[in-house]
């Protein structure tokens, strides 16, 4: 790890601690997965709302996997995408009751074979339930990695693998909250708050606005 990087971290850690925090409500395994897979082009303020009720009607992995779809999509429609996402979760919970025996798989490989089941959401599983290092790429990891200079990849793939390659293992799960975090709070896509910004020495766009005279 570089000073530069080490330094990034230090900020980050003293600004919003090293504590683990995962912004989708759930009390299973099934359903982090379930809500993660919701999480897709939706906030988690969003799919919180909606699994409050969700996972009342819906209390065990069978009632998903056997599910109607039709009334599936209503129940997540708020979520978006929801043919797609009804679709993947009953085909996701009805693979996990009849060939893991109602459990959710650690390893990366079963975890991706499941229907909806990517890399990121992979990761959120991986990191917050079985607490293995785990780097996921979500909207504010991309966008900020590469302002901080972190990687300059487009592909949350090569994303993953550049930030696992400058960040240590102890920082992996903790890195995707903490950024998370800072750009709900001062790193927005559009309009960041730039002078408020605790990284902006950091930060390459920062540095280039400055010298092109931007504010």
């Amino acid at each position: 790890m570089t000073k530069r990087t080490k330094a990034i971290l230090d900020l980050l850690d003293e600004t919003y601690t090293t504590e683990y925090k995962c912004y989708l409500n759930h009390e299973t395994p099934w359903q982090l997965l379930i809500a993660t897979m919701l999480s897709a082009q939706c906030t988690d303020a969003r799919v919180n709302i909606v699994t409050k009720d969700l996972f009342r009607k819906y209390d065990t992995l069978e009632k998903f996997a056997y599910a109607d779809l039709e009334e599936l999509e209503q129940d997540i429609k708020p979520t978006g995408f929801y043919h797609n996402k009804a679709r993947n979760i009953i085909a996701c919970a009805r693979r996990l009751v009849q060939e893991f025996g109602g459990e959710v798989p650690q390893s990366l490989e079963d975890l991706t074979s499941l229907a909806g089941v990517g890399r990121k959401t992979a990761n959120v599983i991986r990191g917050n339930i079985y607490h293995e290092p785990s780097i996921v790429v979500d909207t504010h990891v991309k966008r900020i990695s590469r302002k901080l200079g972190l990687t300059k990849e487009e592909d949350p793939e090569k994303i993953e693998y550049d930030l696992m390659k400058v960040l240590p293992k102890d920082h992996w799960i903790l890195y995707n909250i903490q950024i998370i975090t800072f750009g709900r709070a001062i790193c927005f896509a559009r309009n960041p708050k730039c002078e408020e910004c605790f990284l902006r020495d950091y930060c390459l766009e920062y540095k280039g606005k400055r010298k092109n005279g931007q504010k």
